[in-house]
């Protein structure tokens, strides 16, 4: 589709492309008006042609549940979702239900349950309550399914009234199920996790009479590389790119009478989402390579020619994406006078956002202020005990070295008076697979920006009007927002990265995926040739690595399509009006991330903003916070569970 987002909508008013509209739509399974007696498209009628036993054997077994009768849950574990699983260890998921919501009856060690349609619990009935999907993974690893029962961490989605659902889902990789003893690799990478996933929320769909919820209210969430899948679920709902996979492992299609059940889910939260990835490597450059001169972006490197190539590339995609703000005005770039695009009204969008997360920082700020940077691996959502204790573990003994250094450091540490000191916290990592660094306090608020300007002075605070003012993009990425990862960040020239993985096919477990990187290799392979660190074999690896298809002989561009929520958000994009979008949105960045590209959060939330279908989009950038569940107060849980249920609220 040659029209921009704009044009498309104003075509469609005009009744011009009735029939594209008309196509894109009846490709799209929706599920999102559906009672939790049956999540099926209320439009939808029963076929003639389906089998109505297909999928009676992924009925939940109501007689089957457990019972944490000290914490009032009931649970299963290790129901498979899907017909045909590529791996039993994966593809398989829990549930957990507050007690209230069902009426039991022992029988031996297991429980017969019914739904209480009288109960209330937090905020829901059996009718209304909404159910919460957890992406346990930052970096799209694979997320095993519960092998056994732990309460830890579940109390507030319990006592909230929530079902709390935790699936398995394959990884970025392909692998070998280790459980069944099979020698056959199973397929990874894109888009197979969310594939997994997406065939998970058809399970419980397909179950909705025998759980105490509104299935239609599905949530789903994660951070990092699992935000990025949280905001995919969210934006593809019932794309038929997805068929062809879901249909090789037998996923859900129909209810027992007959009607469509889908993978349209209710709302998406994401913290420091990892997305955008067609564009992710040319964004980095962008906003942070193109003002770094060390390392792979040193003067003389082939690897910096590609990082301003990267980042013009990346000029030039705003100005043909038609992205626009809230009033409606199209943001671009203008080339300054060095001819890089970093002028403009989107430069100016960036850093009033930016401007705006230091205000809000300041308001809930109290003074002094001790400020810790900290980084997240994978984050901890509750449900598998094995997967806590797993990271406990790997954690002990770098906590165990951590404060050997910490009692160290504590003998010979001195206090500072006034402006700043140093803590006493070195590096170590938490259990929870946080990584923390040493912690400065600053005793006022104009300490804190005298400090920020120590170097020269790039931000200004009004004291009297509580503003604040960033000269540029520059000065903010080289002061608080550097590029610390290599030229290409993802898509990297040796093929090292996960999210090259994430593009790897069967036994070639990372490709290479970037067309960006392609074109500007192609067209300047001679002049890169003459650097010192340039290898001949670059020359061809990105167009060798882009003909491959997959095991359904599907391309990496289409694949990468299929990891991209702007592909079905963006006019832009020919995925646009071919998905149904969550009506509900929830992005939380972290400000101080040098690990991702501010651009994507930001790009997704001003496409949102003019979506069809999307009734709210909560955007926080959050400002002294990294790579971590960025939160501007409170804590990500509360916050979560306080936001779900005003977007079943609505």
């Amino acid at each position: 589709m040659d029209c921009t987002r704009r044009d498309f909508l104003a075509l469609a008013s005009a009744g011009t492309v009735i029939g594209l509209s008309a196509c894109a739509n009846s490709a799209v399974k929706d599920d999102s008006t559906s009672s939790s007696s049956s999540a099926s498209d209320s439009s939808s009628s029963t076929a003639s042609t389906v089998d109505l036993k297909e999928f009676e054997k992924l009925a939940i077994n109501t007689s089957s549940w457990k019972y944490d009768e000290d914490n009032d849950v009931y649970y299963q574990l290790g129901l498979t979702y899907c017909l045909k699983p590529a791996t039993e260890t994966y593809e398989s998921l829990a549930i957990f239900v507050p007690g209230n919501f069902f009426t039991a009856e022992k029988k031996g060690d297991s429980y017969s349950c019914t739904v209480n349609e009288k109960a209330v619990v937090g905020s829901f009935t059996p009718s209304t309550a909404p159910v919460l999907m957890p992406i346990n993974t930052g970096s799209v690893a694979a997320q095993l399914s519960p092998t056994k029962y732990g309460y830890d961490g579940l109390k507030p989605y319990m006592e909230a009234g929530c079902i709390y659902v935790y699936p398995g889902f394959r990884g970025r990789s392909a692998g070998y199920d280790t459980s069944s003893g099979s020698n056959d690799l199973y397929p990874g990478g894109s888009p197979w996790p969310v594939v997994d996933f997406k065939a998970a929320i058809r399970f419980v769909r397909y179950n909705a009479t025998a759980l105490p919820c509104d299935a239609s209210r599905v949530f789903a969430y994660g951070f990092a590389g699992g935000g990025g899948m949280s905001e995919v679920l969210g934006a593809s709902g019932g794309s038929p790119l997805y068929e062809p996979y879901l249909d090789s492992i037998g996923a859900i299609t129909h209810d027992v009478e007959g009607n469509d059940i889908s993978d349209v889910i209710f709302g998406s939260a994401s913290w420091c989402p990892l997305t955008s990835l067609d564009t992710i490597d040319a964004s980095y450059e962008w906003v942070a390579g193109q003002y770094a001169s060390t390392g792979t972006r040193a003067d003389g490197t082939w690897t910096k020619q590609l990082s301003n190539g990267l980042a013009n590339a990346y000029g030039e995609y705003v100005n043909a994406m038609d992205l626009r703000d809230s009033s409606d005005a199209q943001l671009a770039l203008d080339e300054s006078e060095g001819g890089y695009y970093t002028l403009g009204s989107y430069s100016s969008q960036l850093i009033s956002i930016l401007n705006g997360a230091a205000v809000s920082f300041l308001e809930g700020t109290t003074f002094p202020y001790t400020y810790t940077p900290q980084r997240l691996e994978d984050p901890s959502f509750p449900g598998d005990p094995n997967l806590a204790s797993t990271r406990a573990d790997e954690a002990a003994i770098a906590a165990a070295t951590a404060q050997t250094q910490a009692d160290a450091a504590a003998d010979s540490s001195t206090s500072a008076d006034s402006a700043s000191a140093e803590a006493t916290t070195p590096s170590t990592t938490t259990a929870t697979g946080a990584t923390i660094v040493a912690s400065t306090i600053f005793g006022t608020v104009q300490d804190y920006f005298s400090t920020l300007n120590a170097d020269d002075w790039w931000i200004d605070y009004n004291l009297s009007r509580d503003t604040v003012s960033i000269s540029s993009l520059r000065e903010f990425s080289t002061h608080v927002r550097p590029a610390t990862l290599s030229v290409s960040a993802f898509d990297a020239t040796d093929r090292s990265s996960k999210v090259n993985q994430l593009f790897g096919i069967g036994e070639e477990s990372t490709l290479h995926f970037d067309q960006m990187d392609a074109d500007l290799v192609k067209a300047n392979a001679n002049t890169y040739a003459t650097c010192s660190d340039w290898d001949e074999a670059y020359a061809t690896a990105w167009d060798d690595d882009l003909e491959k298809t997959d095991s359904l002989d599907v391309s990496i561009a289409d694949r990468l399509n299929m990891f991209n929520p702007l592909y079905y958000t963006s006019g832009h994009y020919e995925g646009y009006g071919s998905a149904k979008v969550a009506a509900h949105w929830r992005i939380n960045e972290g400000v101080f991330d040098s690990e991702n590209s501010l651009c994507s959060s930001v790009n997704l939330s001003l496409a949102l903003g003019h979506c069809e279908g999307v009734t709210d989009v909560a955007f926080t950038p959050v400002w002294g916070q990294g790579h971590v569940l960025a939160e501007r107060t409170g804590t990500a849980t509360t916050n979560l569970i306080s936001w779900v249920t005003a977007c079943c609220s609505a």
